[in-house]
């Protein structure tokens, strides 16, 4: 099975989205993506998977096919940690192995310490905890998450043709376009005059507030389950190799690897990555 079956699930305050591999009867594997992508990140990955699992791929909220939150409201690491608990519960799932990237491995290490008894295996790519701060940027990120705002904002920008939003995000990103094209393809919505960005534009304000780094680490000391960590070699620039380390400290039962390539390991080399995650759980 290579083509994903969607999924609605439907919560009190928002509807969320995923993309579905595998057979129902399989045991459970839940992805969470990184930010600004969407479900479409495991389009590679999760076809490697499907005779073992069945996987979910969840789009968070603001992202891919999921709901907006509502005016008002903002985007933080518990928020996202609140709506993935209630789609596991809406399923529902009861164990289940969980699987993320980036902002989606903070997020599912961040649902590990909440909820232990639930997870199965933790598999996470470039990303355990979220992002961390040491104090040296803490007021003026508050300043800036809290400056006031037009209430308009700025014209989203509207692409002529998929193949133009392709090219623009591959250029932000530095992913080949191949690569990008199943998260791009998720990510759009035609519009009036051509294509444009599905994901809530909020999604790129700046926090008010981050966790203390002893505080994430207070919260990776609650993981229980087995877990492996896949980082990307070099390392990736806001993911060094020192807090990375003293992360893993952190978890009891924790395994660390290492493998060539760039940020979307599972993208690049979703063969390499699917032979880590069957050797992983």
């Amino acid at each position: 099975m290579t083509e994903p079956v969607e999924r609605r699930i439907a919560l009190p305050a928002l509807t969320l989205a995923a993309q579905v591999w595998g057979d129902a009867a399989l045991p459970p594997l839940l992805a969470l993506h990184g930010w600004l992508d969407n479900g479409g990140s495991f389009a590679r990955l999760a076809p490697r998977l499907a005779a073992r699992w069945q996987v979910i791929a969840l789009d968070l909220p603001g992202h891919g096919h999921s709901g907006h939150l509502a005016a008002g409201a903002g985007y933080h690491y518990v928020d996202h940690v609140q709506a993935v608990l209630a789609a596991v519960d809406a399923l529902p799932l009861d164990r289940y192995v969980l699987l993320g990237h980036s902002l989606g491995a903070g997020i599912a290490s961040l649902v590990a310490a909440a909820r232990p008894e639930r997870i199965e295996r933790l598999l996470l790519i470039e990303g355990l905890g979220p992002l961390g701060d040491d104090g040296a940027h803490t007021l003026q990120r508050f300043r800036d998450a809290l400056a006031p705002r037009e209430s308009n904002g700025k014209p989203l920008r509207v692409f002529r043709d998929v193949a133009q939003a392709i090219s623009a995000r591959s250029l932000a990103s530095g992913l080949p376009t191949e690569q990008a094209r199943p998260i791009v393809e998720r990510g759009l919505l035609e519009t009036d005059g051509g294509w444009r960005w599905r994901s809530d534009p909020r999604l790129t304000r700046p926090s008010a507030v981050r966790l203390a780094e002893a505080q994430v680490h207070a919260l990776l000391r609650g993981i229980t389950a087995p877990t492996a960590l896949l980082l990307a070699q070099p390392a990736t620039p806001y993911l060094p190799d020192a807090m990375m380390q003293a992360r893993a400290a952190c978890v009891a039962d924790i395994a660390v690897t290492h493998m060539d390539g760039g940020h979307h390991l599972h993208l690049e080399h979703p063969q390499a990555v699917a032979d880590w995650i069957d050797a992983a759980a």
